[in-house]
């Protein structure tokens, strides 16, 4: 007998028939001898339908009532999938946020986690029921409905599976498992068996959509281990674990395509210090989050600072440079929206050199100029124009991932 922890995205629960098709799961789940602690999100279009409400009647909702209104749609699914179960003759319980007691901070719409009480949900367990949890929301220390943020289900799954310190955590999709690229881009993609850890956080911080980052975080911190799977059929899927040697032997496990990227040159910027800090400082404070950073030192004292941000956030952070450059002396500052972030993932890239090498020389041979570049231990990432961006993915998935399996 082990406990497992299961999460059903939207999709999975976007009618009553899928809602069923989920019980029927569960149920065969529970009926091998398992515990079960299921997690489910809102279903698919929901949250979207509910903040439109909210935009109707006020153009900039305060973030705690949006909060109480978006999490109803967990609400309901949480409810019908106990339902659901109860009709199959599987007796079962739906516990909210503030039930379990999911503790978080009182950043509304981005709440983050920071305990549990599991005492509620393991006396659930261990008494025959399953217990469905509302994902995606918690509660503050004063009481205030929390959300955890788009994706937000995947982080309370697996910090419920790390807190009961469950066997195993289950992330059912609408795809069947983690694959070496964006197989709508690139027909050519195979699904992994195993990823790990670190690769998984690269990949899914660089575009892929397959798990959220922070759910990703905290199944490395805990050692939770997440199988990525399909709720269409029952075929596995991807198993994220830590890092085992042999994983080591892939050079490159997968490449990530970021369309959600916009860049921002601020040129002839003085070349003193602090001049940097001052022009990342307001845009800190303003929440926006900056992603690559490059900056060229000329001969003529100044320098050229170009960065990227998100797509929708560049109007932002471009009005708060362009005031910034008028305060330093230098001139307006460029914005360029056309542009992607193609990235290529590897633990093996630690003991295989040469990849950045290819990767350049693969784009250069298809025509593709690289406007920016960043790199870590495991990961290269360009900048290219946006009309590249389906070659670039084909061009560099053959190179770096078919030929090397190729017989």
């Amino acid at each position: 007998m082990a406990l497992i922890v299961q999460k059903f995205g939207g999709t999975s629960v976007g009618t009553p028939e899928r809602i069923c098709e989920v019980a029927r799961r569960v149920a065969e789940t529970r009926a091998a001898g398992h515990e079960l602690i299921v997690v489910v999100s809102a279903m698919s279009g929901e949250t979207d339908r509910l903040l439109g409400m909210a935009s109707e009647l006020s153009p900039s909702p305060a973030r705690r009532e949006a909060d109480v209104l978006v999490a109803t749609g967990e609400q309901v699914t949480a409810a019908l999938l106990a339902l659901a179960l109860e009709a199959r003759g599987v007796p079962a319980r739906s516990f909210l946020g503030h039930q379990v007691r999911i503790v978080t901070d009182s950043d509304h719409g981005r709440a983050r986690i920071q305990a549990i009480d599991d005492e509620r949900l393991l006396q659930t367990t261990c008494s025959g029921r399953v217990a469905v949890v509302a994902g995606f929301q918690g509660v503050d220390e004063q009481g205030n409905i929390t959300t955890l943020g788009r994706g937000g289900s995947d982080t309370t799954a697996v910090a419920l599976a790390a807190a009961t310190r469950a066997d195993a955590c289950e992330i059912y999709t609408d795809v069947n498992g983690v694959y070496t690229t964006d197989p709508r881009v690139c027909p050519a993609a195979r699904k992994l068996d195993r990823i790990s850890f670190d690769e998984m956080l690269e990949l899914a911080s660089l575009g892929a959509k397959v798990l959220q980052i922070r759910s990703v975080e905290f199944a490395k911190r805990y050692g939770v281990r997440l199988h990525v799977r399909t709720s269409f059929g029952d075929e596995l899927g991807t198993w994220v674990v830590p890092e085992e040697a042999s994983m080591e032997e892939v050079t490159v496990s997968g490449i990530a395509l970021d369309r959600d990227q916009a860049k921002i040159t601020l040129p002839q910027v003085p070349d003193r210090p602090g001049v940097a800090a001052s022009v990342f400082r307001p845009i800190a404070d303003s929440g926006i989050i900056v992603d690559m950073i490059i900056q060229n030192v000329g001969l003529d004292g100044t320098t050229e600072l170009t960065f990227t941000v998100p797509r929708g956030e560049a109007t932002a952070a471009l009005d708060l440079t362009r005031a910034r450059c008028r305060e330093i002396g230098a001139p307006e500052p460029r914005s360029d929206g056309d542009v992607v972030k193609v990235s290529v993932v590897g633990l093996g890239m630690r003991s295989h050199a040469g990849v950045a090498a290819r990767v350049f020389e693969t784009l250069a041979a298809e025509g593709i100029n690289i406007q920016m570049i960043s790199t870590s231990e495991i990961k290269v990432s360009v900048v290219i124009d946006a009309k590249y961006a389906e070659l670039a993915v084909r061009a560099l998935h053959q190179e770096l991932i078919e030929k090397a399996v190729a017989p």
